[in-house]
C-alpha cells in the first residue's frame, strides 16, 4: 500500500503518466491548485508553507527510493519536483502581496510565474543544467526545479524594479 502511495506521491496522482507534457501539466495543476488554497479558500500562509515543506522533505526520501529501481535516474513520470518548483514563486508572491489582493493581477502574475517557470525548467540556465547532469539522485531532481523556481522569483524581482524606475 506505500509502494502505491509513494508512486501517487512522485507521479503527482498519475499526472505523470500522462503521455505528453506530464510537467507542464503537473505545473499547470499546481499553479491553479494554489490559486484556490490563497483565493478561494484563504488558507493561511503557514499552513500553505508547512505542507509545501512537507511535500519537499518527503519527495526527496521518496524520489530516492523510486530512481533506484529505475534506469532513468530523472524518469519523466516523476513530476512532484515541478509541483515544488512551481510553488516557490507563487509562494513567495503572496507573501510579498499579503495584504494587497488584486484578483484581475494576481490571475496575471500566476500566468507569469506558469509561464516563466516551464521556460527555466525547459532551457535549463547555468546552474540548472550542471545540478541537472551532475546530480543524478533525488537531490538533482528535486534542485534543478527549485533553482528554475528561484530564477522566477528573481525574474519577477528585477521586473519589478525596472517597472518602478520607468513607470510612475
Amino acid at each position: 500500500m506505500i509502494k502505491n502511495f509513494n508512486y501517487l506521491f512522485v507521479t503527482f496522482l498519475g499526472i505523470g503518466t500522462i503521455r505528453y507534457a506530464p510537467g507542464t501539466i503537473a505545473s499547470l495543476i499546481t499553479t491553479i491548485f494554489l490559486f484556490s488554497l490563497f483565493y478561494i479558500l484563504n488558507v493561511s500562509h503557514i499552513l500553505i508553507l508547512v505542507l509545501l515543506l512537507a511535500i519537499f522533505f518527503y519527495s526527496l526520501l521518496v524520489i530516492s527510493n523510486y530512481i533506484k529501481k529505475n534506469k532513468n535516474k530523472d524518469p519523466k513520470e516523476v513530476v512532484i519536483d515541478e509541483v515544488i518548483g512551481q510553488s516557490i514563486p507563487i509562494y513567495f508572491y503572496e507573501i510579498a502581496h499579503q495584504s494587497e489582493k488584486n484578483l484581475s493581477e494576481s490571475l496575471l502574475i500566476y500566468f507569469y510565474i506558469f509561464i516563466l517557470f516551464r521556460f527555466f525548467d525547459i532551457k535549463k540556465p547555468f546552474p540548472i543544467n550542471i545540478i541537472d547532469n551532475k546530480f543524478k539522485n533525488s537531490f538533482g531532481v528535486v534542485f534543478d526545479d527549485i533553482f528554475a523556481g528561484i530564477y522566477v522569483v528573481l525574474t519577477l524581482i528585477i521586473f519589478m524594479i525596472i517597472k518602478s524606475y520607468f513607470i510612475i
